[in-house]
């Protein structure tokens, strides 16, 4: 019965002296360091493939919403007769112009529809190049002309 008791203290003693922080195994700064720079080299790698993709959909996003404000405006050609003047733009959508008495909107629910995802407002001609009216932007770079994520966009 005592060599069992003594055999219960000894694993006692362990079990205490195993939580004591000295005992802890911890991670050595070299150890820190070279998963650190496996991080770096992984986010570089990856940092121009996701940065492409981002560019992309700015792209297709504005399509879409192009081809949206295209509806609109054609909607609005059904109640009032002829597509918003250039001098009511795009806002004729929103607010019903002075010059349109059939207006029967508004043809699309936000503001912020009108904007591009690089923050510009959506440019507007009526009569357009193109068609009755043309809506674009000038994608990233704000110019016209470009290719890949500055090319301009439009319904056309």
């Amino acid at each position: 019965m005592k060599r069992m008791e003594q055999t219960t203290a000894k694993l006692r003693n362990l079990h205490r002296r195993s939580k004591t922080p000295g005992h802890l195994r911890a991670f050595t700064l070299i150890e820190l360091m070279v998963v650190l720079l496996i991080l770096v080299m992984l986010a570089t790698i990856a940092a121009p493939r996701v940065t492409k993709y981002l560019g992309k959909a700015k792209s297709q996003t504005a399509k879409i919403q192009i081809e949206a404000l295209s509806a609109a405006v054609d909607a609005f050609v059904l109640d009032v007769g002829t597509p918003p003047s250039v001098n009511d733009g795009l806002n004729a959508l929103i607010a019903a112009p002075a010059s349109a008495p059939a207006w029967d909107g508004p043809y699309i629910k936000k503001r912020e529809s009108l904007v591009d995802p690089w923050g510009v407002p959506y440019l507007y001609r009526a009569p357009g190049q193109h068609s009755d009216y043309d809506i674009f932007t000038l994608g990233a770079d704000g110019k016209e002309g470009g290719d890949g994520d500055a090319a301009d966009i439009g319904n056309w």
